[in-house]
């Protein structure tokens, strides 16, 4: 009878390890072999903008805000600094619900340079998306934050990549800026997001990228469709709703800075997974690889399993090896695997004790981080269930510059 259980305690086991390991790290093996192998097959076609700036197409930069006064001058600045004619690019902000100074120093120090969309009930930046597009009418719309800073170049090359046809929305780069001092929260985030930007490049260099980060990423205005006013992850949504191929556009790129400390970056964690989930339920065609083919294999291997089965199985990992011990599993080679889990758990437990007290290791980081995604993405199922309705969150305080 043990025989029989331990076996089937083993099968769980290494099923569950499979995943985990295709999800964050077999996958990425896999979608780089099958670039590789596509180019050689395949070259990429390479496009270029008109030679004129009267026939560059007219473009929307797009910011929603909520209180964001302490940083309206420097998105601004930022935003005239842009290399893209003047005439052909026009600043938006929707500034829904905000009541601190936010359109008063648009509308005045800014005034003319910008256009301000405001009105005093707040309902959550995806209504405020869907309302101000009603009122946009460029053939290109750049979706941006108010905290985050764009490169000079960063139009041209997003409307570059719209060069080809086949392209309905621009990925730009999300890059995190790196301070002398970072904590585990902005370390953390700063080596994830410089592992998802790969991933994402690889995305769509076989077919798609799969989803947008908020900070920047751009849209053919024919093709917005209005999303339900409770979205939680609209930049991950809107690119995908239609299933149309996704650029990643490495040369333009949204610098901010890291969370604050490790409680901003749980707020912002928990919600992101909590969004995903939102995301695998209304987004279930993309599912089907019989309809959308390489494009369905993306999205599951990508992101579906990071917001679905992976955490739980990936916690499942220390009692499954204990149980196929105590069921009469070979003592030497669990063992050795139940000590290697015990000495993870403990690097991330001691990355977690030195975060608290300020200190800076960011090889510790990693299995920090990586533990407390995980963990936020199983806190991501209550933070849906108390949020369900509604399309309003508390933003993470970011670190000082």
């Amino acid at each position: 009878m043990n025989g029989s259980l331990t076996l089937c305690l083993e099968v769980i086991f290494w099923f569950a390890l499979f995943v985990v390991f295709y999800t964050y790290l077999g996958y990425g093996i896999v979608l780089y072999i099958l670039v590789k192998l596509k180019e050689l097959f395949v070259k990429p076609v390479k496009y270029s903008l008109p030679a004129s700036n009267d026939e560059l197409p007219e473009v929307t930069l797009f910011i929603t805000a909520f209180n964001e006064e302490d940083v309206v001058d420097e998105k601004m600045e930022n935003s005239l600094e842009l290399d893209y004619p003047a005439d052909k690019l026009r600043i938006v902000w929707v500034t829904d619900g905000s009541d601190d100074g936010t359109n008063e120093r648009l509308q005045t120090r800014w005034a003319g340079k910008a256009t301000v969309h405001f009105q005093p009930l707040r309902q959550g930046k995806t209504a405020a998306m869907t309302r101000g597009m009603t009122l946009v009418d460029t053939p290109l719309v750049v979706f941006t934050d108010a905290n985050t800073m764009v490169n000079r170049e960063a139009i041209r090359e997003i409307v570059l990549a719209f060069r080809n046809p086949k392209v309905g929305c621009v990925a730009g780069e999300k890059r995190i800026a790196v301070q002398a001092k970072d904590g585990a929260a902005a370390g953390g985030e700063g080596i994830y997001w410089k592992y998802e930007s790969t991933l994402k490049a690889l995305d769509a260099r076989l077919y798609s990228a799969v989803g947008a980060a908020g900070e920047l990423f751009a849209v053919r205005r024919e093709l917005f469709e209005t999303m339900e006013p409770d979205t939680l992850l609209d930049d991950f949504i809107l690119p995908l709703m239609k299933g149309y191929i996704i650029a990643y556009c490495t040369n333009a790129y949204a610098i901010e800075s890291g969370s604050a400390d490790m409680r901003e970056e749980e707020k912002r964690k928990v919600r992101i997974a909590a969004g995903g989930l939102q995301s695998i339920r209304r987004l279930r065609p993309l599912l089907n690889p019989f309809r959308y083919g390489v494009l369905s294999f993306q999205y599951t291997s990508h992101r579906v399993l990071r917001w679905s089965v992976t955490p739980f199985l990936l916690f499942a990992l220390l009692p499954l090896n204990v149980a196929i011990l105590l069921t009469g599993g070979s003592p030497v080679f669990y063992g050795v695997l139940l000590v290697l889990q015990v000495f993870f758990y403990g690097l991330g437990y001691w990355g977690y004790y030195l975060s608290t007290r300020q200190i800076k290791n960011k090889l510790l980081f990693i299995p920090y981080y990586f533990l407390f995604m995980n963990i936020n993405v199983l806190r991501g199922i209550r933070y849906l269930k108390k949020k369900r309705g509604s399309g309003t969150w508390e933003k993470a305080k970011r670190a000082e510059k």
